[in-house]
């Protein structure tokens, strides 16, 4: 125990915000441990980033959790700072789209999130102290008519990240939601949003999305919301009612 070498987990590592999470990580001078299914993808980010280890796994398998951890302490390594970055969104109206594919988005969004905070806080108690960064969305601030599954995971995400924060707050563990708006990755290819539609003009690049992410977590900061238009969308629908939240959330073109 006393052997191993504090590390960066980064699940959903192969594209997006998860690659720009291990380039800004490597480049603060953590060691990173990749994360996610597609092994290749994995390898090639390893090679351009260096202090790497890359760990391809489908974390929407129920001991998936479990047998990651078991791995990373196999390595030599343990994890002072996780990064929940994996899941994915669809887009189309609840009784239209998959249901198998449906419950594997509540698997990855919520079930693996849930399943790697819980393995990795003893270590970081036992060791005084850690991070930990969930990745939700703005898209945890309403209820999501035509994304209903992934707009719900995502309000599971922000409201159990707000609670292990205070939890945790005060006892060495830092705990934060990152709640990005529209951002150019290929969250929307997964998804089935050809085009960002009337937010393309508004969406942010992943990096800079990544550095307020990691500088609220440095800050333990509850909630980060990325960019001035995003956190005025987000909190203005604290003073709608419900109804009118829902419809207008409903209208949006993508």
């Amino acid at each position: 125990m006393k052997d191993s070498r504090p590390a960066t987990l980064i699940t959903g590592a192969s594209a997006g915000l998860g690659a720009e999470f291990a380039r800004q990580c490597v480049a603060r001078g953590d060691e990173v441990i990749l994360v996610a299914r597609r092994k290749d993808r994995l390898n090639a980010l390893a090679a351009e980033v260096g202090k790497a280890h890359v760990i391809a796994a489908d974390l929407a398998k129920p001991k998936a959790g479990a047998e990651l951890l078991k791995e990373i302490k196999s390595r030599g390594l343990w994890v002072r700072t996780l990064i929940n970055n994996a899941g994915f969104g669809l887009r189309g109206r609840f009784d239209a789209l998959p249901l198998d594919r449906q419950l594997e988005m509540i698997d990855l969004n919520v079930r693996s999130l849930t399943n790697l905070a819980f393995v990795v806080i003893d270590d970081m108690r036992a060791r005084g102290g850690g991070s930990i960064l969930n990745v939700a969305s703005t898209a945890a601030f309403q209820p999501g008519p035509n994304m209903a599954v992934y707009f719900a995971t995502k309000a599971y995400v922000l409201s159990f990240t707000e609670a292990l924060h205070e939890e945790w707050k005060g006892r060495g563990i830092k705990v934060s939601a990152l709640c990005p708006g529209p951002t150019r990755t290929e969250f929307g290819d997964v998804a089935g949003i050809k085009t960002l539609g009337q937010f393309d003009r508004l969406a942010m690049e992943a990096g800079p999305v990544v550095r307020a992410g990691l500088d609220g977590l440095e800050a333990n900061r509850a909630v980060v919301i990325p960019g001035a238009v995003n956190k005025a969308g987000a909190w203005s629908t604290r003073f709608a009612p419900r109804s009118v939240v829902r419809k207008i959330a409903g209208s949006l073109k993508f």
